[in-house]
């Protein structure tokens, strides 16, 4: 038994090294586009529209062999434009900060397909409104009487990392709160009796472009 004690410490102690050497630390930034709606349950518009929008953060990656976890935090604007019958427009912007946990699963190369969850904390919603029958435009109007103020969502995408640091993601968000408050009447009767019944979900597309500022391991 004397003599198996060194020879356990020297195998755990191989084993452990072994692993730790095919670990990878990765510290980056990233940034892309947004084609961003949101999906509502009512049909109080006559057109809805998605909104262009872009998104900038920074990540870090750990990696063991084939699979990875990949947290973020991200400054992404979002949001929706739709019309109805009193209004022309309605251009709303939804800003969040938001959180995804990805896993990453890397079949060839650097080809990965990842998924996980996204937290998001919004920071910020306004929307632009004309009225024709008033003939009025109201620029910057609050609309966080409406919005919750946090947001999860459920991420799924492909994505190519290249060994000189660069990498490409195309994910899409797909909303699972409801993010439809309704907890005040600053928008005229015809909008609110409408967005009150309504359920409201980000549905978001993302185009990334990131770049490895750091790297630890292989």
């Amino acid at each position: 038994m004397r003599v198996l004690k060194p020879v356990l410490v020297v195998v755990l102690a191989f084993i452990t090294t072994s692993t730790f050497a095919q670990v990878r630390f990765d510290l980056g930034l990233k940034g892309g586009l947004n084609f961003a709606s949101v999906d509502a349950s009512s049909s109080f518009a006559k057109n809805y529209e998605g909104r262009t929008g872009y998104h900038l953060g920074a990540y870090a990656m750990l990696k063991l062999t084939k699979i990875a976890i990949q947290p973020e935090v991200i400054f992404s604007r979002q949001g929706q434009g739709f019309s109805t019958q009193s209004f022309s427009d309605l251009e709303a912007s939804f800003d969040y900060i938001n959180i995804p946990i990805m896993i990453k699963f890397y079949l060839v190369a650097g080809l990965n397909l990842q998924a996980g969850p996204q937290f998001g904390f919004l920071s910020s919603s306004k929307g632009d409104l004309v009225n024709t029958a008033a003939n009025t435009v109201s620029k910057g109007q609050d609309l966080s009487g409406f919005v919750q103020t946090s947001d999860i969502s459920l991420g799924v995408g492909a994505g190519w990392d290249f060994p000189f640091g660069l990498n490409i993601t195309a994910r899409y968000n797909i909303g699972l709160s409801d993010i439809n408050k309704f907890t005040n009447n600053s928008l005229p009767s015809s909008l609110t009796s409408s967005l009150g019944s309504a359920t409201a979900k980000n549905q978001v597309f993302q185009f990334s472009l990131g770049y490895r500022l750091f790297k630890l391991g292989k």
